[in-house]
C-alpha cells in the first residue's frame, strides 16, 4: 500500500503539470458544451479537485488497483523478439495483464468511485472496441451502480465477444445505428442520454478526450501505466528507454504510459495511429501522421479532426474498432505541435504482420489496437542500434480479435469451424 501511495503522489505531480486551469492544452481542448450540462460538468470538476486531497479514496481506489485488478502489470523483456530484429533491446508494459484485459480498468474504476462520491446510481458509457464497455461494466458491478454502454452497430459486429461480457456483467448495451456506427457516433449517443440524465448519472468517458475536465481525468488514472514503466526500466537496465511506443485512437493508453518521461527529453514518445488502407485511400483514422487532420470543434472540445471542406466530420477507418475514431486527445495535439511526441501510422497490413511476428517470437496475443504500437516500432527498428532500448505499451490483450484476426490471415481452418457451428445453429433452429 506504501508503494501505491507513493505512485500517487506522483501521479498529482505528473498529471498536474500538464493540465491548465482553463482546459486548454496550447490551441486545442477547452469545453464547449450545452447550457443544461454546466452543472454537470460544475460538479465533476468541484469533485475531482476534492479526491486528489483524500485519503480514504485513494487507499480504496489503491487497494482495488492491487488486489482486484492485478497491478502493478509487468514490464516484460521479449528477449525472442530483440533476437529476431537483432537491434534495439526491446521490453512490453503488460496491460493486457490487467483484470478485463486493457489498461481501461485503471480509469473505469477511478471514476466508477468518483460517480459515487457525487452521489450518481447509474454510469453510462461508449466504447470502440469494446475494452472501455467491459470495464465501465465490471468496475459498476463491484461497485453496485447500474450501467449503460453504447455502441456502434459496425463495432458491435467487430468486437461481439466483448458485448456478450458486457451484457453478462449487468449491463444494458445499445447499438447505434446511424453514421458511420462506430465510436464517433457512440460517443454522440452518450451525450444525448447524459444531457437528460446527469442527476443520477455519471458518463465515463473512456479516452482522454472530450470537454475540460475530462481529458485530466483520464490521463490523471492512467499515469501509472507510465510511472510504473519508468519504475521497472531503472531497475531493469539502469537507465531510462531511447523510445516508448503507444497506439492512438483516442489516446488514454498513449497519455497513461506517456506522462511519466514528459521530463525527460532524451526519451522519443512515439504515438502510432491507425493507417488503415494507407495514406491517400480515405480509408484510416490517421488524424496527425498522415497530416489530414485540421482543427475543428466537435464533441464537447477542440482538437485536430479528419473533416471535409465544409468542417463535416469524415467516416474513418480501421482494422482496430478502438482505433476508429475521427478525432485525437487534445493533449496529444498539443504535444504533437511542440514536437513532443511524434505520430506515425501503421497500415492494417503492418499489423497482421506485426502480430504473426510477435505471436510467434514472444508467445504473446496482442489486440490489434496495441498491435499498431508493435508495427510502428518494427517499422523504425531499423534505424536502431543495439544500445538502444524501446519500451511498447500492450494496451490490451487480442482475445477478443479472434474473428478480425483470423478473417485477415485468411485462415480456412476457422472459416472451416465457421461454417459447422452455422450449420449446428441452423440444424437446432428446425
Amino acid at each position: 500500500m506504501s508503494e501505491y501511495k507513493t505512485i500517487f503522489q506522483t501521479i498529482s505531480a505528473t498529471a498536474e503539470a500538464v493540465v491548465e486551469d482553463n482546459g486548454y492544452y496550447g490551441n486545442y481542448g477547452g469545453s464547449f458544451i450545452p447550457e443544461i450540462l454546466v452543472p454537470a460538468f460544475a460538479e465533476i470538476k468541484e469533485h475531482f479537485e476534492a479526491i486528489k486531497q483524500d485519503e480514504a479514496f485513494w487507499k480504496e481506489y489503491c487497494s482495488l488497483l492491487a488486489d482486484y485488478s492485478g497491478r502493478p502489470t509487468p514490464l516484460t523483456y521479449a528477449d525472442r523478439l530483440t533476437d529476431y530484429f537483432g537491434r534495439a533491446k526491446i521490453y512490453i508494459k503488460r496491460e493486457d495483464l490487467n483484470h478485463t484485459g486493457a489498461h481501461k480498468l485503471n480509469n473505469a474504476l477511478g471514476q466508477a468511485m468518483l460517480a459515487k462520491k457525487m452521489g450518481k446510481t447509474r454510469v453510462i458509457a461508449e466504447t470502440g472496441a469494446g475494452q472501455h464497455g467491459v470495464a465501465t461494466a465490471t468496475a459498476a458491478a463491484k461497485l453496485g451502480l447500474s450501467a449503460t454502454i453504447y455502441m456502434g452497430r459496425e463495432d458491435m459486429e467487430r468486437q461481439y465477444s466483448n458485448v456478450f461480457w458486457m451484457k453478462r456483467l449487468g449491463a444494458e448495451v445499445i447499438a447505434v445505428d446511424y453514421g458511420s456506427r462506430t465510436l464517433k457516433d457512440a460517443i454522440n449517443e452518450a451525450l444525448r442520454d447524459w444531457v437528460s440524465s446527469f442527476e443520477t448519472t455519471h458518463y465515463v468517458l473512456g479516452t482522454a478526450s472530450g470537454a475540460h475536465p475530462f481529458p485530466a481525468i483520464v490521463s490523471y488514472f492512467q499515469a501509472v501505466i507510465g510511472i510504473e514503466a519508468k519504475e521497472q526500466i531503472l531497475r531493469a537496465e539502469g537507465r531510462l528507454p531511447s523510445r516508448v511506443y503507444a497506439c492512438v485512437g483516442g489516446g488514454s493508453n498513449a497519455l497513461g504510459v506517456f506522462q511519466a518521461f514528459y521530463p525527460h527529453d532524451d526519451v522519443e514518445l512515439v504515438g502510432v495511429e491507425a493507417g488503415g488502407q494507407g495514406k491517400g485511400s480515405g480509408r484510416h483514422a490517421a488524424r496527425i501522421a498522415y497530416g489530414e487532420g485540421r482543427a475543428g470543434v466537435a464533441q464537447g472540445f477542440k482538437t485536430l479532426f479528419l473533416q471535409n471542406n465544409d468542417g463535416q466530420m469524415n467516416d474513418t477507418y480501421s482494422l482496430a474498432a478502438g482505433l476508429d475514431y475521427v478525432g485525437v486527445s487534445p493533449i496529444l495535439a498539443d504535444l504533437s505541435e511542440r514536437g513532443r511526441v511524434r505520430f506515425t501510422a501503421a497500415t492494417d497490413t503492418e499489423v497482421v504482420e506485426a502480430l504473426e511476428i510477435i505471436m510467434k517470437t514472444e508467445g504473446l496475443i496482442p489486440a490489434l489496437e496495441s498491435t499498431h504500437a508493435f508495427a510502428g516500432a518494427f517499422n523504425d527498428i531499423t534505424e536502431s542500434s543495439g544500445s538502444d532500448i524501446f519500451i511498447i505499451n500492450m494496451s490490451g490483450r487480442g482475445d477478443k480479435d479472434i474473428f478480425n484476426v483470423a478473417e485477415g490471415l485468411n485462415d480456412d481452418e476457422w472459416k472451416a469451424f465457421i461454417r459447422r457451428k452455422a450449420r449446428q445453429f441452423e440444424d437446432g433452429a428446425r
